[in-house]
């Protein structure tokens, strides 16, 4: 069970710091997506199941379709090689 907390967190990491330095903003709206499906995973191991529940539909579902709907409202839901 420590294996697959580890892996949860390292995915986790590796994923919050590719939000930071990744330039297209699709890609680190998905990376920010799996920070919050692997705190929701997390929170299933810890036996929370209603907190999990919350920060999978609030977290990854809400805030992910409020940033695409903004960056599409700014202009920037492109590509920019398109």
């Amino acid at each position: 069970m420590q294996w697959l907390v580890l892996v949860i967190v390292v995915v986790m990491l590796t994923s919050a710091v590719a939000v930071l330095l990744l330039n297209d903003f699709l890609a680190a709206l998905a990376a920010l997506s799996v920070v919050s499906l692997g705190l929701s995973v997390l929170f299933v191991i810890l036996r929370a199941p209603d907190v999990a529940m919350t920060e999978a539909a609030i977290g990854a579902g809400l805030s992910s379709l409020l940033f695409a709907l903004a960056l599409r409202r700014l202009g920037l839901w492109r590509r920019r090689g398109q």
